[in-house]
């Protein structure tokens, strides 16, 4: 059985790795010329890593990425709200990564060739739409060199793993809204800098007006003894609007630094960091509307494809990756189509969760407590919050999303 992916992002490379496994032959259509390791930090959850971990991929994301330690949340003025350990620190079995999107996109990329084949990866090649009868399902593309009918290639099964502006998900429900922006803009780059705290903690500091997230991305040290930092600034711009453009690979400038300049960390100069960064990416803080369902007959969809979210909780990688599992799990149990349906009933309902819950920013949801009620450097954090709050918020969001530490279920 032939399994088409299209696509060939972190959710794609999974889902082809998680298929090949169980025996099924897997090509992967890719609208890209040459897949290159772009893009600046994520954070990979335990039950992310967990997956990757079962592909026996555990060495080489030690390699490149770093094992956090803990996130700590902060107000602007530099307290430490609460310090949430994580991963193996925390009581999971697994990890949890902070590490560059590009290098984790090509440890995938490199096992796919190594276990499945180059062959199997078809760039340059952007599937415009698809059709299916009883016998298969034919993706029909553009070759991105000359822009041109590229003609098209048949398989059992169809994957939509296109990301965000999915053409696979458009055919599927043509009449969806647009995208659902509600007003924050962020700036994402990486500074390399001299580490800061213990050198393996992430923060997220301020409020859901204006906030910094800030994380390394590698503990090896260069000339200068500084390490990448990788941080994403966030303001909002405006009033909730129904649609704006979201292209992830559009460069910003500068100028959002000045939202930043009272913010005081004990531990790290966040303006100097700012103003040291390479390129500045700026996009929208967007999702859409969960589906009612992902797909029909032979095709289906995965990752941002299915159920893009807002980047809260850290978890947009690590869902793509659990639904590459899931979908090799069910087309191992079932037939073809009847294992879609099955992929979907375990995957849609969880993910549309996630997606409804970071809307109301999940476990960040500290913050605005913590800025409602602490005005000044002064201020001491345990007069003003519990530390039942605080566990409370965390609590919920682990259940939502699926990485509940051992401790919760007793």
């Amino acid at each position: 059985m032939k399994i088409l992916i299209v696509g060939g992002g972190i959710g794609g490379l999974t889902a082809a790795l998680c298929l090949h496994r169980v025996g099924f032959e897997v090509e992967i259509l890719e609208a890209v010329p040459e897949i290159l390791p772009l893009g600046v930090g994520i954070n990979l959850l335990p039950h992310g890593a967990s997956v990757l971990h079962r592909l026996e991929l555990r060495e080489r994301l030690d390699s490149v990425g770093v094992r956090t330690r803990a996130i700590e949340y902060r107000t602007k003025f530099g307290h430490v709200i609460t310090s949430d350990l994580r991963g193996t620190e925390a009581g999971f079995e697994f990890p949890q990564y902070s590490i560059h999107r590009g290098l984790l996109q090509m440890i995938l990329l490199n096992t796919v060739r190594e276990r499945i084949g180059t062959h199997r990866i078809k760039t340059g090649r952007k599937v415009e739409a698809f059709a299916q009868n009883d016998s298969g399902v034919t993706a029909f593309f553009t070759d991105m060199s000359t822009g041109k009918n590229a003609g098209s290639t048949e398989g059992d099964i169809l994957i939509g793993a296109d990301g965000f502006h999915s053409n696979i998900r458009r055919q599927l429900h043509p009449n969806e809204p647009p995208p659902r922006y509600e007003g924050m803009m962020m700036w994402r780059g990486v500074s390399y800098f001299a580490p800061f705290g213990d050198g393996r903690t992430m923060f997220i500091a301020g409020n859901h007006d204006i906030k910094l997230v800030c994380y390394p991305i590698s503990l090896n040290l260069d000339n200068c003894g500084n390490i990448p930092i990788n941080w994403v600034a966030e303001s909002r711009q405006g009033n909730p609007r129904e649609a704006i453009t979201a292209d992830w690979n559009r460069l910003g400038d500068a100028s959002f630094i000045q939202h930043f300049h009272d913010f005081t960390m004990h531990d790290i100069d966040v303006r100097l960091l700012l103003e040291s960064a390479g390129d500045i990416f700026e996009y929208p803080m967007v999702d859409r509307e969960p589906l009612p369902s992902w797909g029909e007959g032979r095709v289906s969809l995965l990752g941002d494809a299915a159920h893009p979210m807002y980047p809260v909780g850290a978890n947009g990688a690590s869902q793509a990756i659990l639904d590459g599992e899931e979908l090799a799990s069910s087309m191992e149990k079932y037939p073809p189509m009847e294992a879609l349906r099955k992929y979907e009933g375990n995957r849609l309902t969880r993910t549309k969760e996630v997606v409804l819950a970071n809307r109301k920013w999940g476990p960040e949801k500290v913050l605005d407590i913590a800025d409602k009620r602490i005005s000044s450097s002064t201020d001491r954090v345990e007069d003003f919050i519990t530390a039942e709050e605080i566990e409370e918020v965390a609590r919920a969001y682990r259940d939502v999303a699926g990485f509940r530490k051992k401790m919760d279920a007793l």
